[in-house]
Parts: structure tokens; C-alpha cells; sequence
């Protein structure tokens, strides 16, 4: 028996397969592009999304072979971003996705009604206007035909299954960060859906991560092919499945996720209200009875993309002809020293702990001698400046941080890693599976299924660590003093940030 995991994110998604002891079968990997129909407003194209997540299966399934069948399947997906489907589960516009800034007016709306700290109690997430609530609440009133229109409003995950033929069932992690979703009570909350006058039945049903939803239709099988009778999951936001399969299931644990957007995940016993006060969420990890925090960076891997497609492509040809990776390419000329220019990575406005969707990217400290070089060194270190910010805090307000577990793609780059270890000043672990989302949907797709009886267990048993990068305590002094000077920069620039 083998298990299918799906990782739908913001600019890619994944399909592996795993066998029940861990090991990858197959994968395949697609891209699809984000649509930016005007400044500040950025989309996916659903049905241009499914129909990557179902080439990607296929290509999987075809990989992995007829020796070991799935069984089941769960997927990991990208918050926040929704899209408005019909009856029969078809698309009625582009999805909205995180860091779209369309919606300031609905999140200030809901600050006057409700204020944030009753937003905080409720759902766990600090008041932002990337709350699925706000978008969904954006096109009911300026789309009051296509809000009337819609049967249902779907997050990727949900979506995920209607397409896949069974009920379109959201997990507790992923309705969290709707903002709409009362984590106390376990329902959606009447408060916030009136204060946005949304209506619940226009929402999915919500159940636990792993339960699971119905078996998949013989035409889904076939299309896709599956054997017969493949079980569907409800699976999870994509950065507590990360966790789950980086084996952050007990506190002092954390995954760090490099990818398009930089997110630390710590395991948490309880809900802890005092993050709020620092802007940080607390919301149901995938595990029962656990919570997590983010403390997250949009200008992840997604900075790299764009210096990639803007600037190296020089690199992208050496790449293609050498047959390596492009980025293991574009980091070959940089050495371990501190860089000389700094970078504010808020190209798609911030996270925690400024929560400003108005902010933009800033390059500081540019002179005649400034080469592509020292850029891209400061994206590298700009992006992990601003995760050293959110290390701070969290730690100030009580969360231990004894282990960072690296996944996704940047993971793969012992330059890149290093790096973040000399300026966060704490070991990485590299584990033996990078791809953690993938691993942590099929882990509750085999809990689902009844193969895992305890998911703590089978991700402690699976996500081992192989390999660590230690900092280097010199180098580190030297980026305390960076990041001391970093963390002024943001404020300082603001006003002129907002205005521009």
C-alpha cells in the first residue's frame, strides 16, 4: 500500500508518492503562473491550477508504477487563497490569493466592528487584510452578482477534493486562517460572518485534518490513473502538514520552510494568547491537540524567482546545457562573509511581525562598486534577516526554538543554509525528505485510511534528521550587529514605502 501526497502552493504543486516506511515512489513537480490583473491584485486561475495538480498525479502515479497502489490520499495547501465555484464545483473567477492587497477596506471593516483583539480570540490570527473572510467579503461588495452566483467559496484544499469528486470538506488549520473560524467553539463564527453580513452556507463543512471524506468516483480513478477505490483525506494548511512531516510535533521543534514564502512553524502544547501581542498567529496544527505559530516572510523563494527570470539568464543557459540546477548555478560565485548591501524583502508587502500589506521591497546601501553579486547576496540574507526578526520575537514571548528543520527547496542548498544558520545563530537539520508537505498530507492521508494509528509516532519515526549546518559563532557576531541595523530600516522607510 502506498499513499499519495499533493502540495498545492502559490506558484507550484507537487504529487509524491510514498511508500508506508517513507520512501518516494514517485513525484512530479509543475508550475503555473500568477496573474496580476492590477497593481496590488494577484490571482491563480483555478482550473489552471487542477489541471497542473492532475498532471502531476498522473506523472506520479505513472513513476511509482503498479507494484504498490495507492491507497489514499490528502493535500497541503496554500493559505488563505479562495475562489467562488458553482453547484457543480466549476470556477467562477480567479482565485485571491494571500498577498493580494485588494481587500484593506473588508479588514477594517471588521477591525471597527469587531476589533482585533475579539479577531484574535476567535480565530487565532492577528486582524490583516489576507484573511480569506475579507476576500470573500470583497466580492460581495463589488461582485454582488457573482457573490449571489456562488454555491460555495472554496480554499485549495476543499477545492481540491470537489475536483476530485467527494465533498469538498475544509480542515480546522486551513479554516483558521480564514479568520472566520471560531478555534474555541469549533464552528464558524456567527460574529465575524456579521460583521461582513456573509452567509455560513456559502462556506464548507469543517472537520480535523486526517478525517476522512469518501472514496474517489471510478471516473476520478481512471482519469487519473489511480487504482479503484483510492481514499480521499481532508488534509491541512501547508505549514503545520510541513511540520508534521519535518517532524515538528513537539514543542522546541520548528520546520523552516524556504520556499516561495519563508515560514518558521513551531510546535505548540497549548494556544498561547501572548503571541497576539506580537503579531503572531496560534491556530490547530494538523496533529490533534497541538497548535502552531508562523512566524513567515512572502518574500521567500519567490525573490529568487524573480531575480532569476530578471537577471540570470546567463545561468538559466549554463543550466540547461550542464543539466544542473539553475539556483545551485546562480549561488555558485557567492562566498560565506557578510554582504555590503542590505535588502528589505517585502516585494509582496510583509508578515509577521510588521503585518503590513502596504510595504514594498527596498535595496539599501548601493554604490558604483555594487556588483550582481552582492544583490543576490542580499536577497539571500534579507530574506533571513526578516525570519531573525520573527526568531526574536517568538522567543520573547515564550516559544523555544532548539531546532530549526529545513524543508523545501532552498533545503537543498548547503550555501543557502549555512548562511541562515550564521545569522539566526541556530542549527538547521536537514532532513532525508525536503519535500515535508507532500509527506505531512500523506501521513494524514495513511491516518485517514487507518494505516497510522498515531501520526506523532510515524512522524517521529520518519522525518530523522541526516545532516545539520551549525553556525558559524564568528560570522554570527557579525550578523547580530546586521540584523540590529536591519531592524531599523523598515521603520525608517515606511511613510516613504506607503507613499510610493
Amino acid at each position: 500500500m502506498s499513499l499519495l501526497g499533493l502540495d498545492i502552493g502559490t506558484t507550484g504543486c507537487k504529487a509524491i508518492i510514498f511508500s508506508e516506511a517513507g520512501t518516494i515512489l514517485g513525484r512530479a513537480y509543475r508550475e503555473y503562473p500568477l496573474i496580476q490583473p492590477q497593481p496590488g491584485w494577484i490571482e491563480l486561475d483555478p482550473a489552471l491550477v487542477w489541471s497542473r495538480v492532475e498532471d502531476s498525479i498522473r506523472e506520479a502515479v505513472a513513476l511509482a508504477g503498479s507494484g504498490d497502489p495507492v491507497v489514499a490520499l490528502a493535500a497541503s495547501v496554500q493559505g488563505e487563497a479562495v475562489c467562488p465555484v458553482d453547484d457543480a464545483g466549476t470556477p467562477l473567477a480567479n482565485s485571491i490569493v494571500t498577498f493580494d492587497n485588494r481587500t484593506l477596506q473588508q479588514a477594517e471593516q471588521l477591525r471597527s466592528s469587531l476589533g482585533s483583539s475579539r479577531i484574535y480570540d476567535i480565530s487565532g490570527q492577528p486582524l490583516h487584510p489576507m484573511g480569506t473572510v475579507n476576500k470573500i467579503a470583497w466580492w460581495k461588495q463589488n461582485r454582488p452578482q457573482l457573490y449571489q452566483q456562488a454555491h460555495k467559496f472554496l480554499c485549495f484544499g476543499d477545492f481540491a477534493l470537489s475536483q476530485l469528486g467527494v465533498p469538498p470538506v475544509m480542515d480546522m488549520s486551513m479554516a483558521a486562517r480564514t479568520m472566520a473560524y471560531d478555534i474555541q467553539q469549533k464552528r464558524w463564527s456567527p460574529d465575524v460572518l456579521g460583521a461582513l453580513d456573509l452567509d455560513e452556507g456559502k462556506l464548507p463543512a469543517v472537520s480535523p485534518s486526517g478525517t476522512a471524506v469518501g472514496t474517489l468516483p471510478d471516473e476520478t480513478c481512471e482519469r487519473l490513473g489511480l487504482p479503484r477505490g483510492v481514499l480521499a483525506v481532508v488534509g491541512g494548511h501547508d505549514q503545520p502538514c510541513g511540520a508534521l512531516g519535518a517532524g515538528a510535533v513537539a514543542p522546541g521543534r520548528a520546520m523552516y520552510a524556504i520556499g516561495t514564502v519563508e515560514c518558521v512553524t513551531p510546535s505548540l502544547g497549548a494556544f498561547t494568547r501572548k503571541l497576539g501581542e506580537r503579531g503572531f498567529p496560534c491556530y490547530p496544527h494538523v496533529v490533534s491537540g497541538q497548535y502552531v505559530t508562523l512566524g513567515f516572510n512572502f518574500g521567500g523563494g519567490s525573490i529568487l524567482r524573480w531575480y532569476r527570470d530578471n537577471f540570470a539568464q546567463a545561468e538559466m543557459a549554463e543550466a540547461q546545457a550542464s543539466g544542473r540546477d539553475v539556483y545551485d548555478v546562480i549561488l555558485d560565485p557567492l562566498d560565506a562573509d557578510p554582504g555590503r548591501l542590505m535588502m528589505l524583502p517585502h516585494f509582496a508587502g510583509t508578515g509577521t511581525p510588521w503585518l503590513d500589506p502596504s510595504s514594498k521591497g527596498a535595496f539599501v546601501g548601493l554604490t558604483l562598486a555594487t556588483t550582481r553579486e552582492d544583490v543576490l547576496k542580499a536577497i539571500l540574507e534579507g530574506t533571513t534577516y526578516e525570519i531573525a526578526l520573527n526568531v526574536q520575537e517568538m522567543q520573547a514571548a515564550g516559544v523555544s526554538l532548539g531546532e530549526l528543520r529545513a524543508i523545501g527547496g532552498g533545503a537543498k542548498s548547503t550555501k543557502w543554509l549555512q548562511i541562515k544558520a550564521n545569522i539566526l545563530g541556530i542549527p538547521l537539520a536537514r532532513l532525508s525528505i525536503s519535500e515535508a508537505a507532500c509527506l505531512g498530507a500523506a501521513l494524514l492521508a495513511g491516518y485517514g485510511a487507518g494505516i497510522f494509528p498515531n501520526l506523532v509516532a510515524i512522524a517521529d519515526e520518519l522525518a530523522k534528521p541526516v545532516s545539520r549546518v551549525d553556525p558559524d559563532r564568528s560570522r554570527h557576531q557579525v550578523y547580530m550587529e546586521r540584523v540590529a541595523l536591519y531592524r531599523q530600516i523598515y521603520p525608517a522607510l515606511k511613510e516613504i514605502l506607503h507613499a510610493i
